[in-house]
């Protein structure tokens, strides 16, 4: 779920255009926009505190006896709602939409990764001291 709530609308339509298509679904709840509130930690390991507010879209369908829940950042309804159809539609193997829709996301998503892990690299200084010998 975590690729498809990362994918964007336009990513999950195009590795759907090749396929034989999803079926009918009913929507149960939403698509719903809120907020959530996210929390950080001081110093990574520290105390948590509220950090700020963020938007999200949630959804959740039915498709054939199968429910399909999604939540995503911003405001995309249609996001949010096709990561759900696709959560339902996945709970059925036949169709083939692991190989078709999650595993070429899943691959683009960890390039992405790495190319921002490599650039960051590139930037890192390393500073040490020298203790002075009395």
């Amino acid at each position: 779920m975590s690729i498809l709530a990362r994918a964007s609308a336009a990513e999950l339509r195009a590795h759907l255009a090749d396929g034989p298509g999803l079926p009918a679904h009913a929507p149960l709840r939403g698509p719903e926009i809120g907020l959530v509130m996210l929390r950080g930690r001081m110093g990574g390991d520290g105390a948590p505190f509220n950090l700020t507010e963020t938007t999200v879209t949630r959804c959740t369908v039915e498709m054939a006896g199968r429910m399909g829940h999604a939540t995503v950042l911003g405001r995309d309804q249609g996001q949010a709602e096709l990561a759900a159809v696709l959560d339902a539609a996945l709970q059925d193997p036949p169709l083939g939409l692991f190989t078709q829709v999650v595993e070429p996301l899943a691959a683009a998503q960890a390039q992405a990764r790495a190319l921002t892990a490599r650039r960051a690299e590139a930037t890192r200084v390393q500073f040490f001291t020298l203790a002075a010998m009395r």
